[in-house]
């Protein structure tokens, strides 16, 4: 079995170990390719075995004073960080300070369009802050993973309450479902597909597989007639008749109508 690390109350599994000695859900300090950090121990898979991390010991008493006291100091550097982006011109947008547990490092996560010059920044910072400085530039989903926000739903977005990965989201997955392709109504507090379209499109694209194509012709009790609608939940298509100048629609369960399956590649 792999324990996972996560860090900072982000759901994402940074690292995993083989190294079991330490308690579900415990605090520990490890040493990282960042530094010395706080690391919350969350129990993962079997699988191939990882590179071995330097796990150190049981957060005591006196680490969680100082980790929560670098969450509230680190705070603070964002006014300066923020006006410092603003004074040397760069087309970047802070997301995140962190940190390291000892102090000896500050981690600054930004976003961007393109690759940033903070060359002259980070010396900037480094003399004012009398410590070493590390620049991070993070996606969009990323970012919204780190400092969380309300989705559409009304409920904290599910890459900051319990998303390890982000799996691949596409459009397909809303047509699938039958939901409006405004992307207003599509698209998270990130900017791209909700990760939630991905939750039940298995079951969709399943049951899709077993229905006719909205357009194509099938055989019902009353005769033939077009497919004009489909309702996957409950299984069931609607079917329009053209009588002369008369059109008439009905809805059949699936397994009333009859029809020769259609490849669906190109959905």
């Amino acid at each position: 079995m792999q324990v996972g690390l996560t860090f900072n109350e982000n759901p994402k599994i940074l690292y995993y170990t083989t190294d079991q000695k330490f308690d579900h859900h415990a605090r520990i300090v490890v040493n990282t390719a960042r530094g010395l950090e706080v690391a919350k121990v969350v129990k993962y898979k079997d699988g191939e075995a990882p590179e071995p991390l330097d796990m150190i010991r049981y957060a005591t008493e006196k680490d969680m004073e100082i980790y929560n006291q670098n969450i509230e100091d680190a705070k603070l550097l964002i006014p300066m960080v923020k006006q410092e982006i603003v004074d040397f011109g760069l087309d970047m947008k802070l997301c995140m300070i962190e940190y390291t547990l000892d102090k000896e490092k500050v981690i600054i996560n930004y976003t961007a369009e393109g690759r940033v010059d903070f060359r002259e920044i980070v010396k900037s910072l480094a003399n004012k802050l009398k410590t070493r400085i590390e620049m991070h530039q993070i996606g969009s989903r990323d970012q919204v993973q780190q400092i969380g926000a309300i989705g559409i739903c009304g409920r904290v977005c599910c890459c900051k309450a319990f998303l390890n990965d982000f799996d691949k989201v596409v459009i397909k997955m809303a047509k699938n479902q039958g939901l409006s392709l405004n992307p207003t109504k599509l698209n998270g507090m990130c900017g791209k597909f909700l990760c939630c379209l991905k939750y039940e499109d298995e079951f969709y694209s399943e049951m899709i597989a077993k229905m006719p194509k909205v357009g194509q012709r099938v055989a019902t009790p009353n005769g033939e007639g077009e497919v004009q609608s489909l309702d996957v939940l409950h299984e069931q298509v609607e079917v329009k008749f053209v009588k002369g100048d008369e059109t008439e629609r009905k809805i059949y369960p699936l397994t009333e109508i009859q029809f020769s399956q259609i490849r669906r590649d190109d959905d």
